[in-house]
C-alpha cells in the first residue's frame, strides 16, 4: 500500500472569490474612500445593517465592518448645536 499522497496543496493569500459587484459601471472598492456609495445588495433597516456590492456592512450608526475584517468606527456628523461658524 503506498502511504504517499498524490494531492498538493497550494497556500495563497489571495481570496479566489469572484468580485460581488457585477454590474458596470463598477462600484468603489471596499478600501476605496467613498466605498460607501456602492450599490445595496440586502437592506434589513430592523436588524440595523445593509450588505454593499463591495462586500462593506454598513451598519445603522454608521458604523462599517469591511471584508478584511477591519472595522470602521462610526461617524455620525456632529449635532447643530456643536457646529462651528466661520467669522
Amino acid at each position: 500500500m503506498n502511504t504517499s499522497s498524490s494531492r498538493r496543496t497550494f497556500t495563497t493569500t489571495q481570496r479566489k472569490n469572484p468580485a460581488m459587484c457585477q454590474h458596470q459601471p463598477p462600484c468603489p472598492t471596499a478600501d476605496s474612500a467613498d466605498r460607501e456609495a456602492a450599490r445595496l445588495t440586502a437592506h434589513h433597516p430592523e436588524q440595523g445593517w445593509s450588505l454593499l456590492c463591495n462586500g462593506v456592512l454598513l451598519f445603522e450608526d454608521t458604523g462599517e465592518l469591511l471584508p478584511d475584517g477591519q472595522i470602521i468606527a462610526p461617524h455620525r456628523p456632529l449635532g447643530t448645536d456643536r457646529v462651528m461658524r466661520a467669522a
